[in-house]
């Protein structure tokens, strides 16, 4: 717009910020408010405008889309007995442990809070880190979503997804449902 209704810059100045960047065109004032009182200005003024309504209609329905999906997806937990869930959930937490190179422990409710130290009494926050894991495919209904900024409503949508999944853990699991209830207030 500045390039079809201004044209070449009165003057080439260096990028105060970053002298690297390329230089910054300035035009003068009068130019400018020239411009802006053109019918030409007003016409391409209106067209960004209406663009730029339209993409944020797209944009907001995209998400309601997606928000629609993660609320009525069904949620599949895997189903194991009550040993096995804890062998893979020692098994995930080691190979997490591999690839960060630092031990992670457990935390022991009571214990962990008396002794300002992690135990491994109690499996049960691996069990449900494990469970998300074997989850993670649920993230595909996030797709499509733009991430970042503040309005795209990504954040919502992943808190929304990560409360769906630990209330299904929460239900086939009966046992873990405090620590998925602390996992979704932590997060």
């Amino acid at each position: 717009m500045v390039h079809r209704l201004l044209g070449t810059p009165d003057r080439l100045s260096a990028n105060p910020r970053l002298r690297a960047a390329p230089q910054v065109r300035l035009y003068r004032a009068e130019r400018v408010e020239a411009a802006e009182l053109s019918d030409e200005f007003q016409r391409v003024a209106e067209s960004s405008a209406r663009r730029s309504e339209a993409v944020r209609n797209a944009v907001r329905r995209r998400r309601l889309e997606i928000l629609e999906r993660i609320r009525t997806e069904p949620i599949e937990v895997p189903r194991l007995e009550p040993g096995k869930l804890a062998l893979r959930a020692v098994e995930h937490r080691a190979r997490q442990e591999a690839v960060t190179g630092a031990r992670i422990e457990p935390t022991d409710g009571d214990t962990a809070r008396q002794t300002g130290q992690a135990g491994r009494a109690s499996l049960t926050p691996w069990k449900v880190d494990y469970l998300r894991h074997r989850m993670s495919h649920y993230r595909q209904l996030l797709d499509g979503m733009p991430g970042g900024e503040r309005d795209s409503g990504r954040a919502e949508a992943e808190e929304l997804l990560r409360r769906r999944i630990c209330a299904a853990i929460a239900e086939a699991y009966p046992a873990l449902e405090q620590e998925c209830e602390r996992q979704t207030r932590a997060q």
